[in-house]
């Protein structure tokens, strides 16, 4: 079995050598769709959402992995040849001050207007509602996480630490507003 591990592995850092942009958008939607398919089936749902699924996989591909994958490239050139954990907290704090935010954001209004296909103007009320105490309690994880990422993973598996934090992160999310819908009932 960890012969088979070994080959896939070295397969997968082969083709993130070959193909990086390629590679970080399918890993980044397959983790999604895993994510999504793992709190559909924690939440209760007894046949998956294929719809909502799919839409997830296309956000992880299409957004999240491209993303990553430019701005840890951005980073890099921004603290280019610059090591050290002062270096890696300027790099944390950057993230949290621009891509945090707007990816949160983001992610809100792509989730309302085209997973759930709500109106624009209850995306908005939603968003205006949620944003804040999403946006601060990933200010409470994600910095560990950013950290963990800048300080110990190479460039080319920055995209893939953190797309599979975010596939945790998703289905704790989920589970949470569950939650929250049950106490409400």
């Amino acid at each position: 079995m960890s012969d088979i591990i070994k080959e896939s592995w070295g397969k997968y850092l082969l083709q993130l050598q070959l193909h990086p942009l390629r590679t970080k958008a399918i890993t980044a939607g397959v983790l999604a769709g895993c994510s999504d398919a793992i709190a559909q089936k924690i939440s209760g749902v007894k046949k998956l959402q294929l719809r909502r699924l799919l839409l997830i996989m296309l956000y992880g591909f299409a957004y999240s992995g491209p993303f990553g994958h430019f701005l840890h490239k951005l980073m890099d050139i921004i603290f280019k040849g610059k090591k050290g954990n002062k270096t890696v907290a300027k790099k944390v704090i950057l993230e949290q001050l621009t891509s945090s935010p707007w990816n949160n954001m983001f992610f809100m209004m792509y989730y309302g207007l085209i997973v759930e296909g709500r109106p624009w103007g209850l995306v908005q009320k939603k968003v205006q509602k949620d944003y804040p105490p999403v946006q601060l309690t990933a200010w409470k994880f994600w910095p560990i996480v950013a950290w963990v990422n800048y300080q110990y993973m190479p460039l080319q598996l920055r995209v893939l630490f953190h797309s599979l934090v975010a596939s945790c992160w998703a289905i704790f999310l989920n589970l949470k507003a569950r939650s929250v819908a049950i106490k409400k009932a």
